[in-house]
């Protein structure tokens, strides 16, 4: 006699959590988090909400971990962008590249960036928001300064050069990116943005002046 194998008990798990934080983050991306409600998310995700509180707990746990993702992914990005296998100039070129094609990329017109979008709102009075939205914030400032640091250090740069301000500069205008591509800006006048903070960055300026 051959035993049967015990029936497993509960559904079976018959949604990609990758996908829903994907839709989810679209949704908050549009709308803001206060414009965004669990009937959207449910609408996006295709899940009822019992199974968004169980998989991803409230609206706002759910945001938390929406912006969690962005900030992994843009870190990623970030490591990609700045390897050292080309001139500083370049790299922080492809940052600025990868950055503007996100913040274009929305279908309803430029939608800057996820974070700056939607957590500097919430983070005056959401001090867990806030502390997220800190964090990823100093994870690009110590990308930026780790690769500027080492174009100093193999000669791209003066030696007076100071890393830690060039690379506040350079973080400062992506988010200023961020912001004045969603106020309507044209990819052109960014981009002579860009060009001015490379300028600066790599003393390109007074190499040729």
């Amino acid at each position: 006699m051959v035993q049967k194998e015990p029936r497993r008990r509960g559904r079976p798990r018959s949604y990609d959590p990758e996908t829903a934080l994907a839709r989810a983050t679209a949704s908050f991306w549009k709308a803001g988090y206060s414009g965004t409600s669990l009937d959207d998310l449910s609408a996006a995700t295709g899940m009822n909400r019992p199974s968004l509180y169980g998989a991803f707990g409230d609206k706002r746990d759910f945001y938390l971990k929406a912006l969690a993702r962005y900030w992994d992914l843009s870190r990623v990005a970030m490591k990609e962008a700045l390897a050292h296998d080309q001139p500083l100039r370049d790299a922080l070129q492809r940052v600025y590249d990868k950055a503007l094609s996100i913040y274009f990329s929305g279908k309803d017109g430029p939608r800057g960036c996820f974070a700056i979008g939607t957590a500097t709102t919430e983070a005056v009075q959401d001090a867990e928001i806030r502390a997220a939205l800190a964090e990823g914030f100093r994870a690009i400032d110590e990308a930026f300064e780790a690769r500027i640091r080492f174009a100093k250090d193999h000669g791209e740069l003066p030696r007076n050069a100071d890393p830690a301000a060039l690379a506040m500069l350079a973080s400062a205008t992506l988010h200023t990116l961020a912001i004045r591509s969603r106020a309507g800006m044209s990819r052109a006048v960014l981009q002579a943005i860009v060009d001015a903070t490379l300028d600066v960055i790599c003393a390109t300026a007074s190499r040729t002046a």
